[in-house]
């Protein structure tokens, strides 16, 4: 029957589970109620009892019977107050068959403890007592929690200490007065209120402080290792989130994490120091995100969308989850309404959740596989819980179920207790480490497969676009090109025209990277390919033009084409790119839509003189877009200034203010010494 109450206690407080071994137990009531009247039958009270610790070995329990009254009055911790008409009760018996229909705020219970006056060392230890209450030795307090009048409730989890001095051990007996407060809620909850069997112990205080650390150390570490690592896992998907966007799943995991980073502290510290129970109640409050998160971030795995239905009814899942929570804490507990609050939740865990996984799975979802362990043993250990729950309230099969309920909930393994609710939440966070590894390794697969492609680009335009430009008798070339990245979309072709004169391309093909680089190539391709036939540069952008329509998927090309003379004669076509400018004046041209945007399109030409101490510079909208730390743009009038500079010259200018996309600077100019020779 005790072990019935604890796992009652416990199961009340728990995230995941009251709502499952309550629907068992409010199906045995009956049952409960007999084993309880007929323990107080073989458990008779005795006023008179006085607990002899005279020869203790070991730590104890004080399961003697107490005398327990109603009312708070500061005498009742004095040893001289008389109590023989106060009522005996057994702390492994329920408080509500004492006192019935008739629930008091305030309690006092007393009981005389013999000791050895020469004993030195010993201690009381209490435990889960109440969330309020003052504990008296001979009447002075050596123990507090909470505030009991008026009402202050601390959490009741921790182990707390209090030594009993020489003085007191040297009268022989010790006097041990208890005044604590019973909520409204603990009055309707399904375990005994006040205080019960294992609530106070008496020992050594060296051997108290011994097994405390290492009971709390071996029942929390699994479970506070688990939620470390869920938080680590968490850090590391928010970084990995932030360099690959994409990866929506890992915001899934940091918001995961960042949950349990908010209830981390609350389960460690109550392990040790009780809190203000206003703090137990928030970290329940964020229960409400729990189904939101674990479900999204599993949904996230197998790309499935969350729509408007889902999110409703995580919603409310998550709503009734906190309310489940609250009950026995803010709430008196109610068998039904404990359970309807926590199956919907229970019901996504336990049978939504496996049932997605497992069709993912079979659609080749490798992922979804992985994810699938641990949900199905979480699934198991539910499962386990209300089989054996039900098969506990059967007399013939009780010893069995509770032989499996403590194994797989707490099975002890040397210091440690293994329940199979922590290992499944363990190798859940390991199942999403795995995940990310795999993930992190295909993606470095792609990454190097990306770069090698990138540095064949690379290889290619430096062919295409030779840093060596093949000189033309009478004329002065300059050339620059500068990328933005590995491989850019800026291009220009400088080739004899066969009649001593020059053609020029200078163009941009918009977006940057490995499309715009494949884009180059083939205009390039194109550009010598045209200029074989034609020095026209109207009809070298109109044949340009027509090559592109349907290869740019979106994108358009800008460009100019230029034909000089060996004479000076400037023949020039646009196709909406940047204006040259002659000797730092900007050259008026006819405007015209980009290269491969429609078909059929046809390009004005403009003519001018380049004469002999004159330049020609063309630029791409690298230089002009160039933008520093402020958010200034270089612009066209700085661009201007600079246009007469050498081609080198202006580039550094454009770097220095600060790049932002490929910069190319192409100068012309007639070459001085051919023209005096002439």
């Amino acid at each position: 029957m005790l072990y019935l109450e604890r796992r009652l206690r416990q199961l009340a407080r728990s995230t995941l589970l009251p709502s499952l071994w309550l629907l068992t137990t409010f199906a045995c009531m009956p049952l409960i109620a007999a084993q309880v009247f007929a323990q107080s039958i073989s458990q008779p009270e005795n006023n008179a009892a006085f607990f002899d610790a005279t020869s203790l070995r070991q730590p104890v329990s004080l399961n003697n019977p107490w005398l327990v009254h109603a009312g708070d009055d500061p005498v009742f911790a004095q040893p001289a107050f008389d109590d023989s008409h106060w009522t005996a009760v057994s702390p492994y018996n329920d408080l509500k068959l004492t006192f019935g229909n008739a629930r008091p705020a305030t309690l006092w219970y007393r009981q005389r403890v013999k000791v050895s006056p020469g004993d030195t060392g010993l201690a009381l230890r209490e435990n889960s007592l109440a969330s309020a209450f003052d504990l008296y030795i001979n009447g002075a307090r050596v123990l507090s929690d909470g505030r009991v009048q008026p009402y202050v409730p601390y959490t009741y989890a921790a182990n707390l200490i209090a030594p009993i001095t020489p003085q007191q051990l040297a009268t022989g007996t010790l006097l041990i007065a208890v005044r604590l407060h019973i909520s409204s809620a603990e009055w309707s909850a399904q375990g005994p209120p006040g205080l019960t069997a294992g609530n106070l112990a008496i020992g050594q205080q060296d051997t108290l402080y011994a097994e405390d650390w290492l009971h709390t150390i071996g029942a929390n570490s699994l479970h506070w290792i688990d939620r470390l690592t869920t938080v680590g896992l968490g850090l590391v998907a928010l970084i990995l989130f932030i360099n690959q966007r994409r990866q929506t799943a890992y915001l899934w995991i940091a918001a995961v994490g960042l949950l349990n980073l908010v209830e981390l502290p609350e389960p460690i510290v109550t392990a040790f120091h009780n809190i203000p129970f206003y703090w137990a109640v928030l970290n329940v409050l964020c229960r409400v995100f729990t189904p939101f998160l674990l479900v999204g971030l599993y949904l996230s795995f197998v790309g499935q969308r969350i729509g408007w239905r889902w999110r409703a009814f995580l919603a409310l899942a998550g709503l009734l989850n906190a309310y489940s929570g609250l009950q026995g804490m803010v709430f008196p507990a109610i068998l039904q309404l404990q359970f309807l609050s926590n199956l919907p939740f229970i019901l996504l865990l336990a049978v939504v959740l496996p049932i997605i996984l497992g069709i993912h799975l079979r659609r080749g979802n490798r992922e979804a596989g992985i994810l699938l362990i641990p949900v199905l043993l979480f699934s198991l250990y539910i499962y386990a819980e209300v089989v054996l729950g039900a098969l506990f309230q059967i007399p013939a099969r009780a010893d069995f179920a509770a032989l499996w309920l403590n194994r797989i909930d707490r099975y002890p393994a040397g210091p440690f207790i293994l329940s199979l609710n922590t290992f499944a939440g363990i190798l859940s966070t390991l199942s999403l480490a795995l995940i990310m590894l795999l993930r992190s390794i295909r993606d470095s697969r792609r990454q190097a497969l990306l770069e090698g492609e990138l540095a064949a680009a690379q290889q290619v335009q430096q062919v295409l676009l030779p840093e060596e430009i093949v000189s033309v008798p009478g004329f002065i070339t300059e050339s620059v090109y500068q990328p933005a990245q590995q491989v850019g979309g800026d291009f220009f072709q400088i080739l004899p025209a066969g009649d001593g004169g020059l053609l020029v391309v200078v163009g941009d093909v918009a977006g940057k990277g490995l499309p715009a680089a494949m884009l180059v190539s083939v205009l390039v391709g194109a550009i010598r390919a045209v200029a074989e036939y034609t020095r026209n540069p109207a009809e070298l952008l109109a044949n340009l033009n027509e090559r592109l329509i349907g290869r740019t998927q979106g994108s358009f090309t800008t460009a100019l084409a230029v034909h000089i003379t060996a004479d000076g004669w400037v023949t020039i076509a646009n196709a909406g790119h940047l204006s040259p400018y002659l000797d730092g004046k900007e050259v008026p041209l006819h405007a015209a839509l980009p290269l491969g945007v429609l078909s059929g399109a046809t390009y004005d030409t403009s003519q001018f003189y380049l004469a002999h101490a004159s330049r020609l510079t063309f630029y791409s909208d690298g230089v002009v877009e160039a933008q520093n730390a402020r958010g200034e743009l270089f612009g066209f009038d700085r661009a201007k200034e600079i246009s007469i500079q050498p081609a080198a010259a202006i580039v550094a200018a454009a770097q220095q203010f600060g790049q932002e996309d490929d910069i190319t600077v192409v100068t012309i100019a007639r070459d001085d010494a051919m023209a005096t020779a002439a």
